[in-house]
């Protein structure tokens, strides 16, 4: 979807947000752009420690001490939500934008009913009556498919299963219809049958209310399933962005086409799966150049030097997908090999 046909829901611009520690700068998202639409699901995905998180916690402003949104812009339905107040802000966090966390029984107070939890986010927003908001939270449990909900709701968190929790949890983000939905790894402390049920009632929800969606995940699998655009991060930045299908059919960038080339095929025997060589570079002491360089076999097959020297920018290599990488993008010094302009 080209903004051309609408305005973004979300535009992210150069988003910078480092921890301060006693070793030093954790630059932990450095320069992510990034657009939402109205109504899409944008599948953010990486290994863990790329930014991922950061990212969606950046865009709630929930980044603590150390932490600190050291530059950019987060738009957000019109307005820079890095400029609000605190007031302002806490009015749009579950009001217009909602996260489901990643460890639902973490994120439970475990002192409190799931009715209640569900119950005090529209008393506090929606200001209705007890009676009222308990009702309501009963029915947002029938919504998500917990089985007699009446009962569910009067259970403590310790009493619910993982699949369980994670439903409460999605009812408590869904409670006030946000147009944002931030899901950070919604499935990853979920057995594979739960996942797959989970995955299809926020793909559900999302096409009922029309919710925009940001799936964070590690796993390539939910992304080719749920979402239409993904983003892959890879050491704080974005490198590459596109449509789903374009993205699995043709992954420009090494590190996409290594993680898509790790992944098991049902019904196709590989004799073995790709691994990338090496490991993340230390945020804090970030070599010279593209980070992925020193693990990246194409480097090495192109013989480019430049990798090591001068970072790539994010460049429209195809229509309306984008890479950062210097095998698409040429300079006055050198020659892009595989350039598709």
């Amino acid at each position: 979807m080209s903004g051309s046909q609408t305005d973004p829901l979300l535009d992210i611009k150069n988003l910078k947000t480092y921890f301060y520690t006693e070793e030093g700068v954790v630059r932990a998202v450095d320069g992510v752009d990034l657009r939402v639409y109205p109504g899409e699901i944008v599948g953010l995905v990486g290994e863990s420690g790329c930014g991922k998180s950061v990212t969606s916690l950046s865009i709630m402003r929930l980044i603590s001490t150390p932490g600190k949104i050291a530059e950019g812009e987060i738009w957000f339905d019109g307005k820079n939500i890095l400029t609000l107040s605190q007031n302002e802000m806490r009015d749009i966090r579950g009001n217009s934008i909602s996260m489901i966390f990643q460890q639902p029984q973490t994120s439970l107070n475990p002192i409190f009913t799931a009715g209640d939890q569900i119950a005090e986010v529209l008393q506090v927003h929606k200001f209705l009556e007890k009676k009222e908001a308990w009702s309501s939270a009963v029915e947002l449990l029938r919504l998500v498919g917990i089985p007699d909900p009446e009962r569910r709701a009067k259970s403590f968190p310790h009493e619910l299963s993982g699949g369980q929790a994670q439903r409460v949890m999605i009812a408590i983000a869904l409670a006030l219809l946000p147009q944002l939905l931030i899901a950070d790894e919604p499935t990853t402390a979920l057995d594979v049958t739960i996942q797959a049920q989970i995955l299809d009632l926020l793909r559900g929800l999302q096409e009922k209310f029309k919710t925009a969606v940001i799936l964070i995940t590690h796993d390539l699998g939910v992304i080719a399933e749920m979402a239409e655009r993904v983003a892959v991060m890879y050491a704080g930045k974005i490198v590459e962005q596109a449509a789903v299908k374009p993205l699995f059919h043709e992954p420009l960038h090494p590190y996409t086409q290594g993680l898509i080339g790790s992944i098991p095929v049902l019904g196709k025997i590989k004799d073995r799966l790709e691994v990338i060589p090496g490991s993340v570079p230390n945020l804090i002491n970030l070599p010279p150049g593209c980070r992925f360089a020193a693990r990246c076999s194409a480097r090495e097959k192109y013989g480019l030097k430049i990798c090591t020297a001068i970072e790539p920018d994010l460049i429209e290599a195809m229509p309306e997908h984008f890479v950062r990488c210097w095998l698409y993008q040429s300079t006055t010094e050198h020659q892009a090999p595989l350039a598709r302009h």
